[in-house]
């Protein structure tokens, strides 16, 4: 037994910022923001919405894609590294929203790879037989965290949804295969290291800049191209494919330069990278739905299309 997308979804904040925006509060400009990122704008979420909030909205519309009373669906997981809070996880608060109980719903935190990472543990559940019909979400307000006075890293992201309903299917179709790995050694690449509980925030003696995003750029950058063309050569090495039999490959959308290094240097054309980043920006979890839910949109997939999906990001 297999498992498949049947359906997507996703949502983003209709408050759009622009790198016009961001010159009137760093110093940076458009030029250098698009040069360096491919980055031209950024949803941002309202004050009044939290990550379950996005991802809901998300759900909802792969639910109603999918064409299933929701009571089919049987599990939920988010992959989110900005929940709404440390505790109730987000699985279960998108699980009271859609009016659903009684079965599993959790939180994943992978970071950037949150999607993926959630995607595979739905595929293992289903093809255990503990779950038929699961929902699989990937959600950020990474505004919350990101430091705005930082130039090197407020122009990266933003905040946004994407579902998907996952379902068993006939062998020869759906998810083919799955290739996770993580190295600790770069954990200090990319991090938020106040808020848990070894530096818990202390109220005058905490910088409230500690508890936001920090990132080594360079190390991240290295990692990323290092890690995308090892992941995408495994995939098409363990299945005997060659990258012609790829209708699209859908990367994490974190820097267009770091995408456009790793085809360069897999020797892969770029058009076969599918690329939105100018719009949304980076929405960590969220990226690939985000972007399997524009493909859908534009018509630019069919049911017997190959895709691969490769996520990268905090961990590392």
């Amino acid at each position: 037994m297999k498992s498949k997308i049947i359906s997507i979804g996703s949502y983003t904040p209709n408050n759009i910022v622009t790198n016009q925006d961001l010159e009137k509060r760093v110093d940076t400009t458009d030029e250098w923001i698009a040069s360096r990122t491919g980055i031209k704008e950024r949803p941002i979420a309202d004050d009044s919405q939290a990550t379950s909030d996005l991802a809901y909205e998300a759900a909802k519309i792969a639910v109603e894609r999918a064409k299933i009373d929701k009571n089919e669906i049987d599990l939920i997981i988010v992959g989110t590294c900005t929940p709404d809070v440390a505790t109730p996880n987000v699985g279960t608060l998108i699980q009271k929203s859609l009016d659903l109980k009684n079965f599993p719903a959790f939180s994943i935190e992978a970071a950037c790879s949150g999607f993926i990472y959630a995607l595979n543990i739905a595929d293992k559940f289903i093809k255990s037989g503990d779950s038929k019909c699961a929902l699989v979400v990937g959600a950020e307000t990474l505004s919350r965290i990101t430091n705005w006075d930082d130039r090197n890293t407020c122009v990266l992201f933003g905040d946004g949804a994407g579902a998907a309903v996952i379902s068993k299917c006939n062998p020869n179709k759906g998810i083919l295969y799955s290739f996770l790995r993580s190295d600790g050694s770069g954990s200090n690449a990319l991090s938020r290291e106040v808020g848990g509980t070894k530096k818990p925030f202390k109220k005058g003696e905490t910088d409230p800049k500690d508890s936001l995003i920090k990132m080594d750029g360079r190390a991240v950058y290295s990692f990323a191209v290092q890690v995308m063309v090892e992941t995408i050569n495994n995939i098409l090495i363990n299945n005997n494919i060659t990258i012609s039999d790829i209708k699209y490959i859908v990367p994490h959308q974190a820097n267009e330069r770091i995408i456009e290094a790793a085809a360069r240097r897999s020797k892969i054309p770029r058009q076969k990278f599918f690329i939105n980043i100018a719009e949304f920006a980076n929405t960590s979890a969220a990226t690939i739905p985000i972007a399997l839910n524009q493909l859908y949109q534009e018509k630019e997939l069919s049911p017997d299309d190959l895709i691969i999906t490769v996520g990268f990001g905090a961990g590392l």
